[in-house]
């Protein structure tokens, strides 16, 4: 958990990316190949060395955090080349694909950023909306596949590449959709003289395109902006909590070093006060909140202020002990109140 251990193992990620950049290239590959292949027995035992300290630590919540486990499965992706060279040998058809699979080791700098985990987190939370989202998307792009299968792909002058079946009709509204090329379909559909073509093709780009993408991208900035505020709130919290941890360890020290020079003003009578107190500042530091005047820093004043927390308490105290004995009183009081009624009652009664 120590900064320095995070930054070792981020710059081990990178240079890990960027010596996979390298390998691409056939020469610098053919090249550097002693280089490439100690390099990748480092990273491999890094990797590994990192899984058993995790583990080792805490081998009970390891298991539980989301990251670790997408951590583990790096790990086994890592190790498939070498198994499947092993078993199957150099010539394996489907080596090139393990190889190529490698380059989820980049993903290992999630469990290391805490700006990707949030944005990943957010993405995470608006799962269901975005959900929704697609689902009417759907409903719409299958409502309009429909349409325009029976209005294009349909009669004799069809457009049977772009219409000529309902998953063409899909592939061909994702176009449209997207905005990507929707002028060239368009023409297609105009040199085949279909009257609706355009209004279809404008009600459906309006809806596809400005609504539903567009509700989309508004959702995921929503909920990205609401978990970046999450994260600005929480490191401000932490950094409070350092500054106040860090406030008490110097009120604390300064506390240590006023008792020293009270002490030393009680031993030693040859040092005047001002030279003590100018000792006394010597030992501060320039982040210290502490106000470095004399009367801040004078002992007079700090015996002063002591024993007027003393006669605080002791008059708290005695304030005490005096509502005490008041409501002491009052309950005896209260008992006594009966008592006088039956008397007053038995005498009205023999007077009559």
């Amino acid at each position: 958990m120590s900064r320095l251990f995070k930054i070792i193992m981020i710059s081990t990620i990178s240079t890990n990316a960027f010596f996979m950049v390298l390998w691409t290239d056939y020469k610098t590959r053919y090249n550097l190949f002693r280089l490439f292949e100690v390099s990748e027995l480092i990273f491999v035992s890094i990797y590994s060395s990192e899984f058993c300290m995790k583990l080792y630590v805490d081998p009970i919540n390891y298991w539980k955090d989301g990251y670790n486990l997408l951590d583990v499965i790096i790990i086994i992706i890592i190790f498939i080349p070498y198994s499947l060279r092993k078993i199957k040998g150099k010539h394996y058809p489907y080596l090139n694909i393990a190889d190529g699979v490698q380059s989820l080791r980049i993903l290992k700098l999630i469990t290391y950023s805490r700006g990707i985990r949030t944005l990943i987190t957010a993405v995470g939370q608006t799962a269901y909306t975005v959900a929704s989202v697609l689902i009417l998307l759907f409903v719409l792009m299958y409502i309009f596949a429909v349409l325009g299968f029976c209005l294009f792909g349909v009669p004799e002058r069809a457009d049977l590449n772009n219409w000529g079946n309902l998953a063409l009709a899909f592939f061909t509204l994702f176009s449209l959709a997207t905005v990507d090329g929707w002028t060239d379909l368009q023409q297609q559909l105009d040199a085949r003289n279909f009257i609706l073509s355009r209004s279809f093709t404008i009600i459906f780009i309006l809806l596809a395109s400005f609504v539903f993408l567009s509700m989309f991208v508004g959702v995921m900035i929503i909920h990205t902006e609401d978990s970046v505020k999450k994260l600005e709130r929480e490191l401000m919290l932490e950094r409070h909590m350092t500054r106040m941890e860090e406030k008490h360890v110097i009120l604390k020290r300064q506390q240590e070093e006023v008792s020293k020079l009270m002490q030393t003003q009680k031993n030693v009578d040859h040092k005047s006060f001002t030279e003590l107190v100018e000792k006394f500042k010597k030992t501060l530091r320039h982040t210290d909140p502490m106000v470095l005047d004399d009367f801040g820093t004078s002992l007079p004043f700090i015996d002063v202020y002591l024993s007027t927390l003393d006669n605080q308490d002791a008059t708290i105290y005695k304030l005490q002990e005096l509502y005490y004995e008041i409501v002491h009183v009052l309950s005896l009081m209260l008992e006594d109140l009966p008592q006088k009624k039956q008397s007053q009652s038995l005498e009205k009664v023999e007077e009559k």
